[in-house]
Formats: C-alpha cells, sequence, structure tokens
C-alpha cells in the first residue's frame, strides 16, 4: 500500500479493538460497559508485544512510502509520551538490525473523547496531526450509547439531531483551533465527515481534512467546491452560538437554500 499510494500519505492506525469490535482469539474480559472499558490504546499498552509488532511493521513499511503513525482512544498527554518511549525503542532496534524506516514519521492520535478534546492544546504540542473521531465523540460527550435502542436517537446522524448539537461542535471547533494554534493539522473520520450539511460548518471551522466512505466523496466535493469559505466561516461562528441543535440547523438549512449548494 505503501507502495502503491507514492508521495500521498497513509495514515495507520493501531488496533483499535474493544467496545464494540471484538475479537474472538483475544479472549476479552466481560466487562459491564465495554466501551469505558479496556479497549484500543489501552490494551495496546498492556499487551505490549502486540503494540511492539504493529510499530515495527508500520515503521519497516514507511521505508517503502510515506506512512504516517495514528494512535486511538488517547485520554492524556502521558499516554502519548509512552507510546513515543516506545516508538523510539522499536526505532533503535531497528538501527541495530540495519533495518531502513522514515526517522521522521509523523504520529498523530485521534481525538474522540471528551479528555481528549478539551486538553487538545497540550496535545498538539506532543503530536503532527489530529483525527477528529466524530462517532465515539458524540457518544461520549451526549453520555449516549449509540447501541442502545432506547436511546441511540439521541447520538445518530439524521435529519435534525446529533452530532450537530453545540456541545459537540464546540468541541470540535477547540480541537481544530488548537491544532492551527501548534501549526499542525486536522482531519476527522466518522459519520459526520460525510454530513453534507456538517460539511458546511466544518468548512467554516477550519476543519483540513475531510474522511468518509467512497460513496459520499462526489456529493461532498461538489459542496466543498461550490462554497465561499468566507461565507461557511461566517455561517460556523453563528451557528456555534446558537443554544440548541434546533436553531443551529434553522441557520445551516437557511444558509443551503439562500446559496443552493446541496
Amino acid at each position: 500500500m505503501a507502495e502503491a499510494c507514492g508521495s500521498q500519505a497513509v495514515i495507520v492506525r493501531t488496533m483499535d479493538i474493544g467496545g464494540d469490535k471484538e475479537l474472538p482469539y483475544m479472549n476479552f474480559p466481560k466487562e459491564e460497559n465495554p466501551f469505558l472499558g479496556w479497549r484500543a490504546i489501552r490494551i495496546a499498552m498492556d499487551r505490549k508485544e502486540i503494540l511492539r509488532d504493529q510499530l515495527r511493521a508500520i515503521l519497516r513499511a514507511s521505508a517503502f512510502g510515506k506512512l504516517r503513525i495514528m494512535f486511538p482512544m488517547i485520554i492524556s498527554v502521558e499516554e502519548v509520551r509512552a507510546l513515543r518511549k516506545e516508538i523510539e525503542i522499536y526505532k533503535q532496534e531497528l538501527r541495530d538490525e540495519g533495518k531502513a524506516f522514515d526517522e521522521s514519521i509523523e504520529i498523530g492520535v485521534m481525538v474522540e473523547t471528551p479528555a481528549a478534546a478539551t486538553i487538545a492544546r497540550h496535545l498538539a504540542k506532543e503530536v503532527d496531526f489530529f483525527s477528529i473521531g466524530t462517532n465515539d465523540l458524540t457518544q461520549y460527550t451526549l453520555a449516549v450509547d449509540r447501541g442502545n435502542d432506547m436511546i441511540s436517537h439521541l447520538c445518530m446522524r439524521c435529519s435534525d439531531y446529533q452530532p450537530m448539537s453545540p456541545s459537540v461542535l464546540n468541541l470540535i471547533k477547540q480541537v481544530i483551533d488548537a491544532s492551527h494554534a501548534e501549526g499542525k493539522w486536522t482531519g476527522m473520520c466518522g459519520e459526520l465527515a460525510g454530513d453534507e450539511r456538517a460539511t458546511l460548518l466544518l468548512l467554516g471551522m477550519g476543519l483540513d481534512e475531510f474522511s468518509m466512505s467512497a460513496i459520499s466523496i462526489p456529493r461532498i466535493k461538489k459542496i466543498i467546491r461550490n462554497t465561499n469559505f468566507e461565507d461557511a466561516k461566517v455561517l460556523a461562528e453563528q451557528a456555534l452560538a446558537q443554544p440548541t441543535t434546533d436553531e443551529l440547523m434553522t441557520l445551516v438549512n437557511k444558509f443551503i437554500e439562500e446559496k443552493t449548494i446541496c
């Protein structure tokens, strides 16, 4: 993949399991609330042999193309610093073995918890980029289990509801601003990145990169090309000042009608 993409960067996320993503051969312990439990980077730091295999493989592959490493479910600067130490250990192993790799490989983190979002200004000093994971960020911010049918509507990407919530969007803006203040960039993955109306707000908020399913690319690309950036900035500022999702969406829908974008 690294060779096939040439000069285009490929972001490799380390193993992101747990929660609703179980592997039968991993023998997960039963947890009362797996979304708040042993998952993602927490597993990796407890099972260093797994982390070592992944990071060594990514580092070795970086000799064949432009790769970036991304860690999921980060909640603290301490975690990032510990992971950087692990990377340095494996880099030295490869040097000792005479194996080639990209010495300056970029390291990023997923911002998918309120903990990470609220300390983004500190995390931005430790990493090269952010990727906002809106599915989990929305779930954790709104205290909603998106797998619970009784309340999942509060968390779903649907006509007039979350994650187009003022609370979620203001956290996203905080993360973007924090990265830019340190000269870093922020991308986004998750359902929100492929939402037509959210695209207008995210453009205005300064999001640098959108990651979405291939089927969403043509319509999102059309919106981006047909939207004046200064208009989007004004819309985002007004929308983020709204107290409710309904009032926020009224502004967005009015903008779309007037500009005939979507």
